[in-house]
Formats: structure tokens, C-alpha cells, sequence
């Protein structure tokens, strides 16, 4: 007979368990859960009959390491995974599913805890910005969170209703803090705190962010953040953002042309992962993700300065698609999605190390690589034919017009090397 494994991942929290979901847990070998899920499942019906199976492991990497001894063991298991309500919105079961694939994997969702605060604030969520700051004590993890507490009013600003998955650092206080901070009107903003939901001392807390930031909550919590009614408007074109729309620091852009033809020669894909290495103010990570909505974008930088500008620039300029990696070079692309595109503005003096990371990591695809001294440009085409890329070279070179004496005149700009290697699929 074939073996057969299977992993159940069970949301539990505000509901009975359905029948399937029953049966399934009733037929594990193992029901595994959190510390804090332990408590929540201690006061279902079906706890009893699975007491002695349970077993609690609160470190989500010892989870994993568990399940994975467990089904590759001599004999076919069945495990069930507790999950706090849907476990695939910002829970485990992209992880689960990532780990031990689709065909071993179940899911049975339980009500989403977003879906849980608007019902208990009678507030309708369909148009409002999911957000989760929930990074945990995991530093890599936090750096990789696709938005910052900085950037809520901001967000706030452009969607209108925001709901927020916090954590300890990132909690209503702190997150009341920063609209304090940024927005002058503060009494047409509205802040629910929604405390331990589903438990019996759940407690809903609204008021204005001057009320919320001076209070205590308790854990786990979520915040939703209502704003004036607005129209969202973008007056910005998909493609052709100037320098001059586009936040910067002391030069610090790739010029307009030099953009244009770099975008040419990545030939971006409609989905799929672009790593923009040294991303500088994010002027062609901001591009590519308003070309192609489908596309992961990692901007990865080490400037405090610059991050700061390519977070703002991705708010102003709608895209959000671009994912905000502080760090330098080779090391910040650890662990980050394998890439189908690369862009490297910047190397730090790394260009060999991260050609050979890409290289490792990017079975086909494109990168391409815009040098501006002799320097970097011999480094770049020496490195990708060593990594087996084929390699093209074009030189693009820029005039501009100016205004000299009621005459117009030409200024040059400094020439870049873009620099090009494909390598096809296998």
C-alpha cells in the first residue's frame, strides 16, 4: 500500500469545529499547538477526547523540524496543526505549504481575526489595506515586513481604512504615536483597538490617536485605523515618472534615459521576482512595479537616508509591489524569493560575491548591471561570463538641453554602461 502523510492545518478561535475538521483531528497521531493556542483549545468540546495527543511547541522552527521527522518516519502519519483562525492570511500555512507541499497539506480555516474586528466595530472591511507588522523577535523577519510603522499615515493618507496585525514593538500606542506625529487633523481619525478576540475578557477600545496613545492593551490585539472619506486619485503615469516626481538625495537617481533602457533590457516579466540591488532612491524599483503589478519587488539598499526616501517614494507613487530590504550586499539577499530579474545600481564593492550568489540562485533569467566607471564595468562583464551568463554591453549617453543666452545648448551628462547577461532555460 502507498504511504500516505498528511498535515491538517486547523484554524481555531471563534467558532465550533466543522465535521471534517473533526474527524481529521480524531484520526491524527499528533495535534500540535502553541502555548497560547493550547489555552484557546482547552475550551473546545473536542479537547478531551485529543488531551493526551497534544503536544505544545511554541517556536515555530521546532514546529517544522517536528513535522518533518514525524513524516519521514518508517510509518505514514497524520498531523494535525493548530493555526489561529485562517491560516493562510499572515499565518502558517503558506509556510506549511512551502515546507511539505500542496499534496500533503489540508487547510481548514477558521474566521480571519480581521474579519472577527470589523464584525465586532460593524464596520464594513471590503475596502480596507491589510496590514501586518507582525515581525516578532525574528530581526530578519521584521526587516523583511513589507511595510513599517513609519509609513501608516502615509498609508492611511492613500486607502482610507486601515486594519493592522501588530506585535509588542509595533502596538497601538507606537502605531497612535506616529499619525500623532504626522497628521495635523487628528480628531477626523478614528483608532479601534480590538483586545483578545474571541477570549472571554475580549475588550474593543475606540478613540482618537491622542486617546489610544496614552492607554494599555492587552495581547494579542489588532488596530483599525478609519480616516476622513476620501477619493483615491494617482495622477502619475505608469511609466515616464521624472526625477523631480521622485524623492532623492544629492543626485543619487538613475537619469530618466538611462531608466528607460535599463527597464528595456531587464524584460520584465508580468509576475515573478526582481531583486533591484542598491536600489539607491528606488526610482527603477518604483518603475517596475507600476509596469507590472504581478511582480515582487525587493529594493535593497543599506542607506538609512536612502530606505527611508524609497518607502515614502513607494507610497506617494502607488507601489506596492516594492519590498523595502535594508542592507548590504551579499548578505541581505539571503532568504529572499529566487529571482527571474536582477538589477544591480550599486555593488558596495561586492560585484564578484553577488554575481556568484545570483548566479546560484537565478537558474534563467535576466540581469543587468549599470556601471559608470571603467572599474565596475570590466568587473561586471568579467564576473557574469565567469557565471556562464552570455553578455551584451550597450553605452548610453545623455544631452540635454538647457538655455544659454536665449539659445538652447546641449549638456552632456556623465555616460553609463549598462551592462546585460541572459541565461536561458535549461
Amino acid at each position: 500500500m502507498q504511504r500516505v502523510n498528511k498535515l491538517y492545518v486547523i484554524g481555531i478561535g471563534y467558532k465550533p469545529l466543522d465535521n471534517k475538521a473533526r474527524e481529521l483531528l480524531f484520526a491524527s497521531e499528533c495535534v500540535l499547538a502553541s502555548k497560547r493556542l493550547f489555552e484557546v483549545f482547552a475550551g473546545y468540546k473536542e479537547f478531551k477526547a485529543v488531551k493526551d495527543k497534544v503536544k505544545v511547541i511554541n517556536s515555530i522552527e521546532e514546529t517544522i523540524g517536528f513535522i518533518r521527522s514525524a513524516l519521514q518516519g518508517p510509518q505514514p502519519s497524520r498531523i494535525t496543526l493548530l493555526a489561529s483562525g485562517d491560516p493562510l492570511f499572515s499565518g502558517i500555512g503558506r509556510r506549511a505549504i512551502n515546507e511539505f507541499g500542496k499534496d500533503t497539506v489540508e487547510i481548514f480555516p477558521e474566521l480571519s481575526s480581521i474579519q472577527v474586528a470589523f464584525s465586532r466595530i460593524k464596520e464594513p472591511w471590503d475596502d480596507a489595506f491589510l496590514i501586518s507588522l507582525h515581525g516578532g523577535p525574528d530581526p530578519a523577519k521584521r526587516r523583511r515586513l513589507p511595510y513599517t510603522i513609519g509609513e501608516i499615515p502615509w498609508l492611511l493618507q492613500k486607502h482610507g481604512t486601515l486594519a493592522i496585525l501588530t506585535d509588542r514593538e509595533n502596538n497601538p500606542p507606537a502605531i497612535a504615536g506616529q499619525l500623532q506625529a504626522a497628521l495635523a487633523d487628528q480628531a477626523s481619525v478614528k483608532m479601534y483597538v480590538c483586545e483578545r478576540l474571541g477570549y472571554d475578557n475580549e475588550k474593543i477600545t475606540a478613540g482618537t490617536p491622542d486617546e489610544i496613545a496614552g492607554a494599555v492593551f492587552g495581547e494579542p490585539n489588532i488596530v483599525i485605523v478609519k480616516g476622513p472619506a476620501h477619493e483615491r486619485k494617482s495622477s502619475s503615469p505608469v511609466f515616464g515618472l521624472k526625477e523631480n516626481e521622485i524623492l532623492h538625495a544629492r543626485g543619487l537617481i538613475t537619469k530618466d534615459e538611462v531608466r528607460a533602457v535599463t527597464l528595456h533590457a531587464l524584460r520584465l516579466p508580468p509576475s515573478g521576482v526582481l531583486w533591484d540591488i542598491g536600489a539607491g532612491s528606488g526610482s527603477v524599483s518604483i518603475e517596475a512595479a507600476r509596469l507590472c503589478s504581478g511582480l515582487k519587488v525587493f529594493a535593497v539598499e543599506r542607506s538609512d537616508e536612502l530606505i527611508a526616501l524609497i518607502r515614502q517614494n513607494k507610497i506617494r507613487l502607488d507601489a506596492p509591489g516594492v519590498h523595502v530590504i535594508q542592507g548590504s550586499a551579499p548578505e541581505a539577499l539571503q532568504g529572499l524569493p529566487a529571482p527571474d530579474r536582477v538589477f544591480i545600481g550599486g555593488s558596495g564593492g561586492n560585484m564578484e560575491e553577488i554575481i556568484r550568489l545570483v548566479s546560484g540562485t537565478m537558474p534563467s533569467g535576466i540581469i543587468v548591471i549599470n556601471a559608470t566607471t571603467l572599474e565596475s564595468l570590466e568587473s561586471a562583464v568579467k564576473n557574469l561570463e565567469a557565471a556562464g551568463f552570455n553578455v551584451t554591453l550597450s553605452q548610453v549617453s545623455v544631452a540635454r538641453s538647457r538655455i544659454l543666452d536665449g539659445k538652447r545648448h546641449m549638456s552632456s551628462l556623465n555616460p553609463v554602461f549598462i551592462i546585460k547577461g541572459e541565461r536561458a532555460k535549461a
